[in-house]
């Protein structure tokens, strides 16, 4: 609900490119170390490079929010690239979940795949963007709050079963629903009726995760999950170090950009991971790795970025002396 389609527009054309090189430079990096470096099992690499491929806007933006730089040039193109990163990832995810319920890999079941979740997301964006703000608004109009909830409700778990239904995975249905919703001129009331009902939700996703988990296998993937902690954070940071520069931005811009977007996993690394344990086709380890690997790098996120654009600066400035 704070990704508006009006937003998305402009954010812009060189966001979208520094976004997409980023989400597939990391997820064929993380593929190929998981496949020949670390040995996983093919669609265990899948997931774990789409998972590393995810950085998390709420954490990054609250950090550089707390240390007093949401108003600059870089954090601007965070935010514009996070939520590009996260419409992209939540399309691969619906893909590579489509792709593991069929258990083919044939260019025609890849087409298929890739085809259906395309065209779901256009039919919500073109046709829901048409209706489903009118309704909301219309609903608002007669301030009956609890009937606008059940309605938020309806529209989220309505998407979210559409999306089951098409071997997509719910995510995507419930992440473009809150899209349609923010469209709505009353997209303010809506969110602040739906962040209790959020905040439920997300306790109940991170106990169940937890839960899920099994801890007694963290001494076997301690290492690989510090391995891919590691191809992560450069192989975000040079992607989007680079890709900033050839859009024409700054030295300055690029760096801070890289080593913010670098910086975090979070909340949505666990959902691929979760949804590759749904449909069956990963490891029992996978997910407690995913786990580990979101707690250590949300707490490192602070420092990296704090130190991270110091050192820029200083790096930038020296630069500057020498020539």
């Amino acid at each position: 609900m704070e990704f508006p389609i009006e937003k998305l527009r402009k954010i812009g054309r060189r966001a979208f490119l520094i976004a997409l090189s980023e989400a597939l430079g990391t997820f064929s990096i993380g593929f190929i170390v998981g496949q020949y470096v670390l040995n996983f099992s093919f669609f265990d690499s899948l997931f774990l490079a789409l998972a590393i491929s995810v950085t998390s806007t709420v954490i990054v933006m609250k950090v550089l929010e707390e240390l007093g730089m949401i108003k600059d040039e870089s954090s601007v193109l965070i935010l514009g690239v996070a939520i590009i990163e996260d419409i992209i990832v939540v399309s691969m995810l619906a893909i590579l979940q489509s792709l593991g319920s069929t258990g083919g890999l044939s260019f025609a079941d890849v087409g298929i795949s890739i085809g259906i979740t395309l065209a779901f997301i256009a039919g919500v964006l073109v046709i829901g963007s048409k209706t489903v703000p009118k309704l909301v608004d219309r609903v608002s109009k007669i301030n009956q709050h609890d009937v606008l909830v059940v309605i938020i409700l309806a529209l989220v778990f309505g998407l979210s079963y559409i999306a089951y239904q098409l071997g997509i995975s719910v995510a995507a249905g419930a992440f473009f629903a809150g899209v349609l919703i923010a469209e709505s001129k009353s997209h303010a009331v809506s969110r602040v009726l739906a962040t209790p009902i959020r905040d439920m939700f997300a306790a109940l996703f991170f106990v169940s995760v937890g839960a899920l988990m099994d801890i007694s296998l963290l001494p076997l993937f301690i290492v690989p999950a510090l391995i891919l902690i590691a191809v992560s954070l450069i192989a975000k940071f040079m992607t989007v170090y680079l890709a900033a520069k050839l859009q024409g931005f700054s030295n300055l811009t690029s760096l801070r950009a890289g080593i913010g977007l670098s910086s975090s996993g979070g909340e949505l690394a666990l959902v691929v991971a979760k949804g590759g344990n749904d449909i069956g086709v990963t490891s029992s380890f996978l997910l407690p790795m995913v786990g580990a690997m979101t707690i250590i790098t949300t707490f490192i996120s602070p420092y990296i970025i704090k130190f991270g654009w110091r050192f820029a600066k200083i790096l930038v400035n020296k630069d500057k002396k020498i020539k």
